[in-house]
């Protein structure tokens, strides 16, 4: 790509920039992987030199690339499945299928997952992997490549689950892996993938599964050798009031009390679904910087509520979008997921809720914030 330039011409333009967010006929330009410069009317002479390619972009909206903060490749196989259930329910139809993957569909899955999310207009996306079987072969390598084949932006998060069922966790014992195997899992997963470099492809994170399939201790260690590391923190929150339930029971807290007891409250920290919010929480998350994955169709396939987006929004809190499993959501395109975060926003609150071009925001900039990137993507800008 070094020394190309390719010139968009023509074209309406989105930038999500604050200092120029609109134009309704501009022009892009591109050198070798970066953007050289953004602007309204005819392209400027000095960007027409010889062996300038010019791409016509009459009649097309150009917009940053949409940032996926929430995904389960793996699920790709495993569509369609408990149609009428709660999350609860559904996970316990689905943890045995679960317990059989292995490394050829981790990476049938993937590939398809990923491919579903490139032509939504998705150039970087997050993975949530967090189910080991033993002997199911290198499962994290498996989407690490097939992200690298297809040319996303990669943010796989190596996952984990010690809490099972004779131990008063949802899944089943055969599914969770032993706490010290998956700590030295975790820091293997950053030596092997994790890539800091601003034109980085691949970045790890680190995230336990859910506050009723990971052990408090779990919870702490991890944290810890996420910052020790350098990584990201992320898992479930809050997505359903059975969870609520199984915190006040097992902890004697609601979920957002819960992690932030635990340390994991920051703008280190990004957060799937937080259906289940009160105000104080919301204030939290905005205080603290804390990310939050919106999943609108996952969360109204498993009839788990509206998130309080807008809410979160005017206290200052990224809140990106997630597509979520195909498992839940069937489709896993992103562009989707951004029209029904603004209808489901207005079903809450009223037709002013939220605007469109907040919706785009929640799918490009403020996703690039949940994963630490909104410096490098999520706007058009030089």
């Amino acid at each position: 790509m070094k020394g190309t330039r390719t010139v968009v011409e023509g074209c309406a333009v989105a930038t999500v920039d604050p200092a120029a967010p609109e134009y309704a006929s501009g022009y892009l330009v591109i050198e070798g992987d970066r953007i050289a410069a953004v602007g309204g009317g005819d392209v400027p002479d000095e960007h027409l030199g010889e062996g300038t390619s010019r791409v016509d972009g009459s009649g097309c909206l150009a917009t940053p690339g949409f940032v996926n903060c929430h995904h389960h490749l793996y699920q790709w196989a495993t569509r369609g499945l408990a149609q009428e259930a709660t999350l609860f329910e559904w996970l316990v139809d689905l943890y045995p299928a679960w317990a059989l993957i292995d490394e050829d569909v981790e990476r049938a899955a993937a590939r398809a997952g990923l491919a579903t999310l490139a032509r939504s207009g998705c150039t970087t996306t997050t993975d949530h992997h967090y189910v080991f079987p033993r002997g199911a072969g290198d499962l994290l390598r498996a989407e690490v490549e097939a992200a690298r084949e297809l040319g996303l932006r990669f943010h796989p998060c190596r996952g984990s689950m010690d809490l099972g069922r004779s131990r008063g966790g949802l899944p089943p014992d055969e599914v969770v892996e032993d706490p010290g195997e998956i700590l030295v899992a975790s820091e293997e997963a950053i030596e092997r993938f994790h890539d800091p470099s601003p034109e980085s492809m691949l970045r790890i994170a680190l995230a336990p599964c859910s506050p009723f399939s990971v052990t408090r201790e779990l919870m702490a260690d991890t944290a810890e050798l996420a910052r020790r590391r350098g990584v990201r923190l992320h898992t479930h929150l809050a997505e359903t009031k059975d969870e609520e339930e199984f915190c006040l029971e097992h902890y004697g807290v609601r979920p957002v009390e819960y992690l932030e007891d635990l340390g994991w409250l920051g703008d280190d920290v990004w957060l799937a679904h937080c259906v289940h919010l009160n105000r104080g929480e919301v204030a939290r998350f905005g205080e603290t910087g804390t990310g939050v994955a919106h999943c609108p169709s996952s969360n109204a396939r498993l009839g788990a509520g509206i998130a309080p987006v807008a809410a979160l929004v005017r206290a200052g809190a990224p809140v990106g979008l997630g597509a979520d499993g195909a498992a839940s959501n069937e489709a896993g395109e992103l562009g989707m997921e951004m029209r029904e975060a603004l209808l489901f926003a207005r079903l809450l609150g009223g037709p002013r809720a939220l605007t469109a071009r907040q919706a785009l925001e929640l799918a490009t900039i403020h996703g690039a914030r949940c994963l630490g990137r909104e410096a490098e993507i999520g706007s058009l800008e030089p």
